[in-house]
């Protein structure tokens, strides 16, 4: 992998990360690289669970990219309230 094609993947989770947090409700604290590292780690739950379906974009499937991304997001956001309440 090139860092040319790191930099896609990146910002490909990002943007998965991102429409998953649209989807569910809670939010990734951090910005861009937050979400980022939330994309990478949602694509690879994703992928896990579902295989690689759907369109590819910078080699990262994107439907299960999203869907990991917004399962990551949900458990984060339920800890991260869970956590910071008491």
């Amino acid at each position: 992998m090139t860092i040319l094609g790191f930099i896609l993947y990146l910002i490909v989770a990002a943007a998965c990360a991102w429409l998953a947090e649209y989807m569910v409700p809670g939010t990734i604290p951090g910005g861009f690289l937050t979400s980022a590292i939330v994309g990478i780690i949602g694509a690879w739950i994703g992928v896990s669970l579902l295989g690689a379906l759907g369109p590819s974009l910078g080699g990262v499937p994107l439907l299960p990219a999203i869907i990991g991304s917004a399962l990551l997001v949900f458990i984060s956001s339920l800890f991260a309230r869970r956590v910071f309440t008491r």
